[in-house]
């Protein structure tokens, strides 16, 4: 029996190689990201797909997939699969969750020094062909209190590198113990102890119904004034509305953001236009190292699940028996 195997994204090239070494057992169709109309028809001949995050898996694509078996997600993030559809499909999700995590934890490390002293602004400003000296003095990392609201891989990757640069580093994550967080070098204490210490609030959170809008308008009024926030998680743990709202009013100093609720962002979002603020397109896992990593992972994982029917990073479990 050969599977087939489809890759709807721009996934790294190395996962076609990964695939193309399984032999006559698989065949593939990988040519770069295509449109959703061509998902929905190319989707029914295949048992597994390999995603980024471009597409949204939902229950229509799930319906069309007569005979999907898996899902392998390149990345961590796993919000754009309809996971109570696949589960009820029987069909397994999969995610590679060490592959983003150097990457991401730099990124957002980036995001905090541009936010500390004004590499964006200023770099603009001399583009302009200004000599602005005065208008961008910055703060150190150096002495400032790091509050990380979840404390997975990448949040420990990140208080490893805050570390270094001799901040303090406090989490909140409901799933690891103080002994845990102690050996990693922070202190674990509640949300809102976090928001009254934390001089940068840096989210690692899963996006679930229970950290939708962490930051919204009732949170920002407990947080430290002065406050800067780096999100190169997910979007939608922010309410761009309030985040808006605290930033002109001063209670936030300013924020650094790689992710948002809708992608690419309206133009009307009112945060685009800030000047207390630093953007990026969801560039936080967006190095050829990691890319190869997740791509290579992803793959693999499919390889193995449906040739070997071992199954490894499985996102809902639940689909295991069906």
């Amino acid at each position: 029996m050969t599977y087939h195997v489809l890759v709807p994204d721009n996934v790294h090239a190395s996962a076609v190689d990964v695939l193309k070494a399984a032999g006559d057992a698989l065949a593939y169709t990988a040519r770069g990201q295509i449109t959703r109309d061509e998902l929905l028809a190319e989707v029914a001949n295949a048992d597994a797909l390999v995603i980024r995050s471009a597409h949204k898996i939902d229950k229509p694509v799930l319906d069309a997939a007569q005979n999907l078996k898996v899902i392998a997600r390149a990345g961590v993030g796993v919000d754009n699969v309809d996971l109570v559809a696949a589960t009820e499909k029987g069909v397994i999700v999969m995610n590679t969750p060490d592959g983003n995590t150097v990457s991401t934890a730099e990124h957002t490390l980036g995001l905090m020094l541009a936010l500390a002293r004004h590499i964006p602004q200023s770099h603009i400003s001399m583009n302009e062909g200004k000599w602005d000296r005065k208008s961008y003095g910055g703060i150190e990392l150096r002495g400032k209190t790091l509050g990380l609201v979840g404390f997975g891989r990448i949040g420990r990757a990140v208080a490893k590198r805050a570390l270094a640069f001799d901040m303090t580093v406090v989490t909140y994550d409901p799933y690891i113990s103080a002994e845990q967080a102690a050996a990693a070098g922070a202190a674990q204490v509640t949300l809102d102890e976090l928001f009254a210490q934390s001089d940068f609030i840096s989210l690692h959170a899963l996006l679930t119904d229970e950290t939708r809008d962490l930051v919204n308008k009732e949170t920002i009024a407990k947080m430290k004034p002065g406050v800067r926030i780096v999100d190169a998680a997910r979007g939608a743990l922010i309410n761009e509305a309030d985040l808006a709202e605290g930033l002109r009013s001063g209670q936030i100093a300013g924020a650094a953001l790689d992710v948002y609720a809708q992608e690419p962002p309206d133009p009307n979002n009112p945060l685009i236009h800030l000047p207390n603020v630093v953007h990026t397109p969801h560039l936080a896992a967006s190095t050829e190292d990691a890319q190869i990593v997740v791509a290579v992972e992803a793959a693999q994982l499919v390889v193995d699940a449906l040739l070997t029917g071992n199954y490894k990073n499985v996102v809902n479990p639940a689909a295991l028996g069906k």
